[in-house]
């Protein structure tokens, strides 16, 4: 490689890519990041916490099936992650505990995002903005960099030892999502920046890296049915978060989940119903306590009902349960049978018996009127299935053992897949980790030693 060869090409500039080249560049490592937007954060510029399991034992409970090396190194690689936030002047406030199993810190993330970049410029370091990647550069089977075009047209050619992947995902692109997450998932609503379509992805394949498992899924939330995403501040302000206190009925009538398990998992759920839509029904009670209080500790409550109610959304109140028999046809859901399977559940919860589906945690009835219903469906923030990596951030090929690198090639963010399969740890985390975990590896290692 010639003088011009840097230490680290970024492609993307999101929260792994920026991390990952910031650490670099603080130990005087040479950089490039390569954003194809014009401006740098991507999704993590809507995000606020920073967080995770904070023991592998529980990691390995709600996470199952996910990569237990990976998950490992994002409990064990969480701590210095905080610290390095931490030591740019970012504040980290407080650990907070975060959808009943987690904790983390809430960050400003345009915060250090910005701080970040700045860093990187500081240092002597690129980052081109509005500048999309064509193709990676390989030789032998070794990356060797990208050859990227410019915003005025013109080309160029970027030589790297270490070629870090850092797009977001795909959950941009309708197509992909169909092919890699359901054939519903087309349509839905996204709630993240629309610039991550699949970049990383293709780019990774083209040089022999391998896929994670088509059915590992997405993290997504529940919001109102039919209500456009286009405004960024509806993400979290319309987010039907307390859907894990509510029950949730499909277009035939029926539960279909347990939806204490947590509204990420029940919009996974709902995505594979007939017409991935579903009517979130609460009462009084988880009005007061959940739809009006604050989902996160340190996060102002809010009225869902009324912001979905204002936003246009599909949502009534009803004095009492008969009330459900008058449902207006063009919804689209038997109003009757909805009525007779909260009385079902109501009575089971009251004499302390079970329903199907279960009911692992709120287990009170939904007695008190009046009653809150919103049409829901699901919308995807980010997706699970991506570039195969090991701890040290590393692609692994699909030409291999599974285990073996595609020489000179990184993965981190929404890119790298098999941390999670159907299961949420957090999202700015693993990409925060691992994006860490890249600059390490481009401070320390040759792809030589690692390709063989």
């Amino acid at each position: 490689m010639g003088a011009e060869t840097v230490d680290l090409l970024v492609i993307g500039g999101g929260m792994a890519g920026l991390s990952a080249a910031a650490r670099v560049a603080s130990e005087g490592g040479t950089v490039v990041v390569v954003e194809k937007a014009e401006r740098t954060g991507g999704s993590a510029r809507f995000a606020g916490f920073v967080w995770t399991t904070p023991s592998v034992e529980e990691m390995r409970r709600v996470n199952p099936d996910g990569d237990p090396e990976l998950a490992t190194a994002l409990v064990d690689g969480f701590a210095d992650g905080v610290a390095w936030i931490r030591s740019l002047g970012v504040e980290c406030r407080p650990p907070v505990p975060v959808l009943g199993f987690g904790r983390g810190h809430q960050v400003d993330t345009n915060q250090y995002l910005d701080t970040c970049e700045r860093l990187i410029r500081d240092r002597g370091q690129e980052v081109l903005t509005g500048t999309s990647t064509r193709s990676l550069i390989t030789e032998n089977g070794v990356v060797k960099g990208a050859e990227c075009l410019l915003p005025d047209g013109s080309p160029r050619r970027i030589d790297a030892a270490w070629t870090l992947l850092a797009s977001g995902g795909f959950q941009g692109d309708r197509h992909l999502r169909a092919e890699h997450v359901h054939p519903h998932a087309a349509e839905i609503g996204l709630r993240a920046n629309p610039d991550s379509r699949g970049d990383g992805l293709a780019l990774g394949r083209t040089a022999g890296a391998a896929f994670g498992r088509k059915d590992a899924g997405f993290y997504g939330h529940l919001m109102p049915a039919g209500v456009s995403l286009a405004d960024p501040a509806r993400f979290v302000d319309l987010a039907l978060y307390y859907s894990e206190h509510a029950l949730l009925f499909d277009t035939t009538g029926e539960r279909f989940v347990d939806e204490t398990a947590g509204d990420h998992l029940t919009t996974m759920a709902l995505l594979e119903r007939r017409e991935a839509r579903g009517l979130l029904v609460a009462d009084a009670r988880v009005h007061r306590e959940w739809i009006s209080a604050s989902y996160v500790e340190g996060i102002p409550g809010v009225d869902k009902f009324q912001l979905c109610h204002r936003a246009g959304a599909r949502a009534a109140v009803a004095d009492s349960l008969e009330d459900f028999t008058s449902m207006p046809e063009e919804w689209g859901y038997p109003g009757a049978t909805i009525r007779d399977r909260i009385e079902e559940f109501n009575a089971a919860m009251g004499a302390g018996g079970t329903t199907m589906p279960g009911r692992l945690l709120d287990r009170q009835p939904l007695d008190e009127p009046p009653f809150y219903v919103v049409e829901a469906a699901p919308a995807i923030t980010f997706t699970f299935g991506g570039l195969l990596i090991d701890a040290g951030a590393h692609v692994l090929s699909a030409d291999s053992d599974g285990r073996t690198p595609v020489p000179g090639l990184l993965a981190a963010g929404a890119d790298a897949g098999g941390l999670y399969r159907r299961a949420y740890a957090g999202g700015l985390a693993p990409a925060l980790v691992f994006g860490l975990a890249a600059a390490r590896t481009a401070l320390t290692e040759t792809p030589s030693a690692v390709g063989g």
